[in-house]
């Protein structure tokens, strides 16, 4: 069904076009017809974080920055769906236009910039979704306004009111459509941050009588030398684990592009080699109780197993999903099981 419809899609804008996708999503799920765009749902169970995901292929933050499509989402596939990036106050985000495609390069660029409607209306959507099949992560940012010596409350407010309803939390630091947000992955920033936030979470687990995961979101543009002073940082402060990578700013894969110096982060099949080798470094950097979720350029099933490959427990995917569709998820899924019960690896279960 995605065939026929993304000619349609593709001649749109490209922001209109995320929009109308999800509606139409939404009206598929609530007319008992989503059976005829999700991939066929297959159970890859995959214990992690304290969890079990129903398979190790979910979405990325930034398609449902609301909350407002987690039931037509999860049916679909995944076996987990991230929300956000939420924000405490509603933020109208970056001026228009602010999404391009570059379809040779099965590429997006975007400096939405944290658009979305307030952590109180996410808490809304997310109280009144069934949230069936699959578990969800919600992921929290800063206010644009906010500067980056009281970004630290802005974490702890919307971690304060997604913690009861969220099976895990991201913590973004590393979209690059948000002023000097990417300055808090510095490394006495970044323990400074993500140090108040480790507090705030034993607090909370404290209160609620549970213990949700948090995870911390980075950049692939990081030095070597970043990346190396980051793990440290995040071991030390013995954070649940690390979704590698976010967005962009590099443009070396799409060079000549039409679009290519339009600001933003790059996403897609021109990211997968730089993100993969940031999620390699981590994975020798940090101990194995530090799981890592493998994001960035996945537009095949073999794009997931070199995610896992480089050290992923589980992946996401965003812009393989705009060019490929649903069908992706179970390419993914089905590639992943074959890498686990291959005899030349030995036999391994998913958890």
């Amino acid at each position: 069904m995605y065939s026929f419809a993304r000619p349609f899609l593709f001649g749109l804008d490209a922001e209109r076009a995320h929009g109308l996708g999800l509606k139409s999503l939404d009206l598929a799920y609530r007319s008992g017809t989503i059976g005829l765009l999700a991939s066929p749902r297959q159970p890859l169970p995959t214990k992690l974080l304290g969890l079990t995901f129903p398979n190790p292929v979910g979405l990325a933050a930034g398609l449902d920055k609301n909350g407002t499509h987690i039931d037509a989402l999860l049916a679909l596939g995944f076996g987990f769906v991230e929300v956000g990036t939420v924000t405490p106050r509603a933020q109208a985000g970056n001026p228009k236009p602010r999404m391009y495609r570059l379809v040779r390069d099965e590429a997006l660029i975007n400096r939405l910039g944290f658009n979305n409607a307030g952590v109180d209306a996410l808490v809304r959507n997310v109280e009144r979704a069934q949230r069936k099949g699959g578990l969800l992560g919600i992921n929290v940012g800063k206010n644009k306004d906010t500067p980056n010596e009281d970004a630290a409350s802005d974490y702890l407010y919307c971690l304060e009111r997604v913690y009861p309803l969220a099976d895990y939390v991201t913590v973004n630091i590393s979209s690059p459509n948000t002023a000097g947000l990417r300055e808090l992955q510095e490394e006495q920033a970044l323990r400074r941050l993500v140090g108040t936030i480790r507090e705030e979470q034993e607090r909370l687990a404290a209160r609620h009588r549970r213990r949700v995961p948090v995870l911390v979101k980075v950049a692939p543009d990081l030095s070597d030398a970043d990346i190396d002073a980051a793990a440290r940082v995040l071991s030390d402060l013995e954070v649940d684990g690390v979704v590698a990578t976010n967005t962009t700013i590099a443009r070396t894969a799409v060079q000549g592009h039409a679009h290519a110096r339009e600001t933003g982060g790059l996403s897609g099949a021109p990211l997968m080699g730089q993100s993969t080798l940031v999620l390699r470094r981590l994975r020798t950097r940090l101990p194995e109780s530090v799981p890592l979720v493998g994001v960035g350029g996945i537009l095949s099933g073999a794009d997931a197993v070199a995610k896992m490959a480089a050290g992923a427990s589980l992946v996401q995917c965003y812009t393989g999903l705009v060019y490929r569709g649903p069908e992706l998820i179970g390419e993914c899924i089905d590639a992943m099981r074959r890498r686990k019960e291959s005899p030349s690896r030995g036999t391994a279960s998913a958890t």
